[in-house]
């Protein structure tokens, strides 16, 4: 018999923060104080500081020297950069992994991209890119390189933060129809083809991402 684990303070602090950050609750730029999510969560400012922390390696949340903290700004740069380093990741694990996969991990790839088109509909954006998360997660898990998964997840909460600030466009057919195809050429048994959707996935979203405009970070908000 198996269950989960309850989360720890910190655990859940983090996980709450990370989730206001990504869907945009707590906005870019946004100043983050200790005592006032302590007592908005109910928690004591330990834990919360050690949240902090935790988002601040994962590029969420900025320190400066003064020790101000406030969640990192999101410019046009910054997001294609970002992009950029997602996709050699990504596209390194999923074309590391596709050999491996079996029909098992077919069926979870189903599983994922219907929870994904499920929630869009639905407008549940959390639930959606957890989804598509977990879609390029199982074929990257297959390569056998956690390394690579590990580096993968410092860089996908920032992804989806992107993702979140582009919901008013069309973007999301981008990952939906790509993941679509990219299951599709799995399941014919077309591995290099699925490499290759996959890939474009990226490039798509990248041209995308560059007609659009973000909040100029030196313009008062």
């Amino acid at each position: 018999m198996s269950f989960a684990l309850p989360l720890t303070r910190k655990e859940a602090v983090l996980r709450r923060l990370r989730e206001e950050i990504i869907t945009g609750l707590l906005k870019p730029g946004a100043l983050i104080k200790d005592a006032e999510i302590a007592a908005r969560l109910g928690v004591s400012i330990t834990p919360v500081r050690e949240a902090i922390t935790q988002l601040a390696a994962e590029g969420l949340i900025d320190i400066s020297p003064n020790r101000t903290r406030q969640v990192t700004q999101v410019t046009q740069k910054s997001a294609l950069e970002l992009i950029d380093v997602m996709m050699v990741l990504a596209c390194a694990g999923f074309e590391w992994g596709v050999d491996n996969i079996t029909g098992e991990h077919l069926a979870t790839l189903h599983v994922k991209l219907d929870e994904f088109a499920d929630n869009l509909r639905r407008g549940n954006l959390t639930a959606a890119t957890a989804a598509g998360a977990d879609f390029s997660t199982v074929v990257i898990m297959a390569s056998g390189n956690r390394e690579l998964q590990t580096h993968v997840d410092l860089v996908v909460a920032r992804t989806l933060r992107v993702l979140a600030l582009t919901t008013e466009s069309d973007v999301w057919t981008v990952w939906l129809d790509g993941y679509r195809q990219t299951l599709e050429l799995l399941e014919r048994g077309d591995r290099a083809g699925a490499v290759e959707r996959y890939r474009q996935i990226y490039h798509d979203y990248r041209r995308r991402v560059e007609t659009m405009l973000f909040d100029d970070p030196g313009e008062p908000r």
